[in-house]
């Protein structure tokens, strides 16, 4: 006998999408084929757990962190990581973005290199594709079967190359804090940190806490690396044809964070977003997904409703007014008790009216994309961009700039 067709309900507005965000009886079903790095990893927990690990995490995702990160750290590590690309005068902004957001990511998860060289870096990067290729799994056009051994046998390696030797510097951290040898602010303030400071509260076993540092590693560089790309793509179409915007590009950072926005707005991460039903639940609008149901959100239509962003809805526009209450960048970042823990990391505070610049927080993709454009970022003539063939996800696969001002 035929199993049963499962029930799928689609919702394409942004009001059934915010409803279905709020719901408590739709859990995560987006990463279901990615069990190998994605099993139990605070995106995909529900209910009680959830709760428990975001109240852990949310200790390393405070404004005072994310100050430090913004001022204080990541401008050294552009300057760092751009150098030898603006010598060359010309990078791939696929590899850059991802280069650039791994630095930071590394930080927030936790994982060190001690070593400090580029040899390094590079093995820690070729990690993360491979965990980034484990969280996507379902999008990917390739055998699946065989990526999950490969992606399985590389956490493994990560571990003992990375982790392991992470944890250990921070367990003795602890002890020495707890001794009275060091204090307080020579602890590291990041997720790894954080997660063994609670064993007893969360008692995670370690194959666990190997996925969720290698989530928070890939996800903190994923999703900012696209959002880098996608932003320099869209600001380079929007300066074409707004030539008079120039100068804003290199000179406002308030109007490059709403170009961040409305970059991430038109380009959500995942287009859609997934939930299982675990009781009935029907939406204010009467949209129904029975029990045991799957909701799909197609969040490239959500972000895109004009009775919301208006009849210009599908375009790219910096200027877009927004009616009371509603995101710059839509949807992007989910809603509900799944709402990014990075996203004011990445994206900055959403500005409302007057803002000081000394003390708001523009997110490091803005930071990083408005120093490209200082740098004089241009696409090249003779290398068009090209998508990545790998993934039915809308990613870039390579794009050639040129650095340095055109002569």
């Amino acid at each position: 006998m035929a199993a049963p067709a499962l029930d799928v309900v689609t919702i394409q507005t942004f009001a059934d999408a915010k409803d279905a965000y709020r719901q408590k009886d739709l859990r995560q079903a987006l990463y279901d084929e990615g069990e190998v790095i994605m099993a139990d990893v605070l995106v995909n927990l529900h209910g009680d757990e959830h709760r428990a690990r975001r109240r852990v995490e949310n200790r390393s995702f405070r404004r005072e962190t994310f100050d430090h990160y913004e001022r204080e750290l990541f401008p050294a590590v552009t300057d760092q990581t751009l150098a030898p690309h603006v010598a060359a005068g010309r990078v791939d902004l696929v590899h850059l973005g991802h280069e650039l957001m791994l630095n930071l990511a590394a930080l927030t998860a936790g994982v060190d290199r001690p070593q400090g060289t580029a040899e390094e870096t590079a093995r820690l990067y070729d990690y993360m594709m491979v965990f980034i290729e484990g969280a996507t799994l379902a999008h990917s056009t390739r055998d699946k079967d065989v990526q999950r051994q490969a992606i399985a046998a590389g956490l493994l390696e990560w571990d003992e190359e990375f982790l392991a030797p992470s944890v250990a510097r921070r367990r003795e951290a602890l002890a020495r804090l707890a001794a009275g040898e060091i204090p307080e602010s020579e602890v590291p303030r990041d997720v790894l940190t954080v997660l063994l400071r609670s064993e007893g509260e969360l008692r995670l076993p370690h194959e666990v806490l190997r996925r969720e540092i290698a989530f928070v590693l890939l996800a903190g560089a994923h999703t900012s690396a696209t959002a880098f790309v996608r932003s320099i793509d869209h600001i380079l179409s929007w300066v074409e044809a707004h030539p008079e915007d120039a100068g804003r590009v290199v000179g406002d950072p308030l109007f490059v964070q709403r170009c961040i926005h409305e970059t991430v707005r038109l380009n959500p991460s995942s287009p859609i977003g997934m939930r299982w039903a675990l009781e009935d639940v029907t939406l204010k609008s009467g949209v129904h997904v029975p029990k045991g149901g799957k909701l799909v959100i197609d969040l490239a239509a959500v972000n895109r409703d004009p009775a919301v962003f208006g009849p210009t809805a599908a375009e790219f526009d910096p200027y877009r007014a927004l009616p009371s209450g509603v995101g710059p960048f839509g949807l992007s970042f989910g809603g509900g008790m799944h709402v990014c823990i990075g996203q004011d990391l990445a994206a900055g505070v959403v500005p409302l009216g007057e803002v000081d610049p000394d003390t708001h927080l523009f997110g490091l993709v803005t930071g990083a994309v408005q120093r490209m454009f200082t740098e004089g970022v241009r696409r090249d003539p003779a290398d068009p961009p090209q998508r990545d063939a790998n993934t039915a996800r809308p990613y870039w696969g390579t794009y050639p700039v040129l650095l340095g001002r055109a002569g």
